[in-house]
């Protein structure tokens, strides 16, 4: 199955029409740092299109660099990061490629509703990636669309969004599956998350790197 051209999306649509832009970092993440779960230190976001939560995470003085597939998403991100006077970094890369232009390790990484996006036959690759520039005991958090999710249509693993992509619904399992021979977990449940066109059912990952 052919993957959207998501450097297009970022070419042509308003960014408040992209159903997963967000100003706001999630609860969820902002649950980790508030808890002190997750505290300062190498961070990096995993497919962080506009860079908004890479940009929350520097504010409170995170190392952070953003990693996304679309050159138009990073030339966003840089321009919010100026904008706003925060000291990140953005990197053009595919996540599914050998991760070259990444020359550093992290203490934590994440992926926000990224993983949905990313079909079964190529998650080893990435969760591979992942696993390299991470170093051990390094946290890793992930959360995507569970297929107990009601939206785009509300039931099979495949599902057609309203604007053209093609999402891939997990379950627990899955992720288990996934990321076990890589990360020790720590939790894994099924949660609710906020989007603006209504709640999501997903899964959410926190693992330790081996």
């Amino acid at each position: 199955m052919k993957y959207a051209d998501i450097d297009r999306i970022y070419q042509t649509l308003p960014l408040d029409t992209i159903p997963w832009y967000s100003e706001t970092p999630p609860d969820a993440l902002v649950k980790l740092v508030e808890e002190g779960i997750v505290q300062p230190c190498r961070a990096v976001d995993l497919g962080c299109g506009t860079g908004n939560y890479a940009i929350y995470l520097a504010g409170l003085g995170f190392d952070v660099t953003g990693v996304d597939s679309s050159p138009a998403a990073i030339r966003i991100a840089q321009e919010h990061a100026k904008k706003r006077g925060a000291r990140c970094r953005f990197v053009v890369a595919d996540l599914l490629g050998d991760l070259h232009e990444v020359t550093s390790t992290f203490d934590f990484a994440y992926d926000w509703e990224l993983l949905h996006h990313i079909f079964p036959e190529d998650r080893e690759a990435y969760i591979r990636n992942v696993h390299k520039i991470t170093d051990p005991g390094a946290l890793y958090f992930s959360v995507c669309f569970d297929e107990s999710d009601p939206q785009f249509g509300g039931s099979g693993k495949y599902r057609t969004t309203r604007i053209g992509t093609t999402l891939y619904f997990s379950s627990e399992s899955e992720i288990r599956n996934l990321t076990s021979p890589y990360f020790d977990i720590r939790e894994l449940k099924t949660i609710e998350v906020k989007s603006k066109f209504g709640p999501h059912r997903a899964v959410y990952l926190l693992a330790v790197r081996r």
